[in-house]
């Protein structure tokens, strides 16, 4: 089919069949930023609506898990917390509540994101817009949640900062946490994109996805310091491919960004910062081309 292009009173539209690999209408979508700020606030409201506490779940969440982690992996299975071998002073507190608001956004935004099309087929289906503009509000509407919880955090650093005895401290890797929250960002979208493409045919992915979260929770330093892995003869073998892991260093370096001690590694970042990359581009792809005959399907 060849492209028609007609114009009226000023506005223009294309007909066309040709559509490129690469043809992610990024820009249309940035037209449409207006629409994304009215879905994210849907989906900030939406989510707390008729809640009798309302967006102060977004603080109690995190906490209760904050307190079941440093009583059961802190207290009773008595797990390290170090990142690093070495004698400073993290609070177990902080270190799970850390750990916590990442792994609650990242989690949270994948999982919203890979329901995009089966959630969202009904207004698809009557009215067009760039199909992109979803996921992203998605992840802008979460990331308010996380900003919330990130307050948090930092309300109980300087508390203990204030009472002592920690070995907490500001140095200029804090500069590094908006990278770091943006690189959760991107890789949580990116993933959610690719299981909400793939899962307009094969629904049987969407059931996997919760377990497979669960799963991958335990295989990222959330609940235990990265000396359990690097000091255990068993597991010490198989570092390596534990880095791999794109969550691994974004945990860790939002930690030793946020307390000033931990565990950093260039290489093993920037392969975190590769793989994020790709996944993304793998997803806006794959994306935009599912995005033209997913209601043939759904």
């Amino acid at each position: 089919m060849k492209e028609i292009t007609t114009q009226l009173n000023g506005f223009k539209t294309r007909i066309t069949a040709h559509h490129r690999l690469f043809d992610l209408h990024l820009k249309e979508t940035f037209s449409y930023r207006d629409l994304i700020f009215l879905f994210v606030k849907r989906d900030f409201v939406s989510k707390y609506k008729q809640t009798v506490l309302g967006p102060a779940w977004a603080l109690i969440q995190p906490l209760l898990t904050t307190v079941v982690y440093t009583l059961v992996f802190g207290g009773l299975a008595g797990l390290t917390t170090a990142d690093i071998e070495g004698d400073y002073i993290i609070p177990g507190f902080l270190f799970y509540l850390s750990g916590s608001i990442c792994w609650s956004y990242f989690s949270g935004t994948l999982l919203a994101t890979s329901g995009t099309f089966l959630n969202n087929s009904a207004v698809m289906g009557k009215v067009y817009y760039p199909r992109l503009v979803t996921p992203i509000s998605t992840a802008l509407a979460h990331m308010i949640s996380f900003g919330i919880q990130f307050a948090m955090l930092v309300v109980a650093w300087i508390i203990y900062a204030i009472i002592g005895g920690t070995s907490l401290a500001v140095t200029p890797w804090l500069l590094l946490l908006p990278l770091v929250v943006l690189q959760m960002m991107i890789l949580s979208t990116g993933f959610g994109i690719i299981i909400s493409s793939i899962t307009t045919k094969y629904r049987d992915l969407q059931m996997l996805v919760s377990f497979g979260l669960q799963l991958w929770q335990y295989a990222t330093p959330i609940a235990y310091g990265l000396t359990l892995v690097s000091t255990s003869e068993t597991f010490s073998k198989y570092m390596f491919l534990y880095q791999l892991n794109p969550m691994t260093p974004i945990v860790t370096t939002f930690r030793y960004a946020m307390f000033g001690f931990g565990y950093f590694d260039l290489t093993y970042y920037l392969i975190s910062w590769a793989v994020t990359i790709v996944v993304f581009i793998v997803g806006l792809v794959l994306f935009s081309r599912i995005e033209r005959t997913f209601m043939d399907t759904i």
